[in-house]
């Protein structure tokens, strides 16, 4: 989903390493995660943990949106 803020160990703020975390796997073509972790500044391997095994799943989430397409492939609304 969401790039979690804090680590779930040390509580260290890792939220706001992840798009430069991206921006450098992107320059080296994916090849050198522990390269562009230490650039970051990401050092313990509890936040280090955090940022690799993270799935962004936002924006395939975004595409079933239950306010638009076809309704007839919602679920019902179980809401009475």
């Amino acid at each position: 989903m969401i790039i979690p803020v804090r680590c779930f160990s040390c509580g260290k703020v890792v939220g706001d390493l992840w798009e430069p975390y991206l921006r450098l796997l992107e320059e080296s073509g994916g090849d050198h995660a522990g390269e562009a972790l230490d650039q970051v500044g990401c050092k313990r391997y509890c936040c280090r943990r955090m940022l690799m095994t993270h799935v962004d799943l936002i924006e395939k989430l975004l595409l079933y949106n239950p306010g638009s397409g076809d309704k007839d492939k919602h679920l019902p609304d179980l809401r009475q």
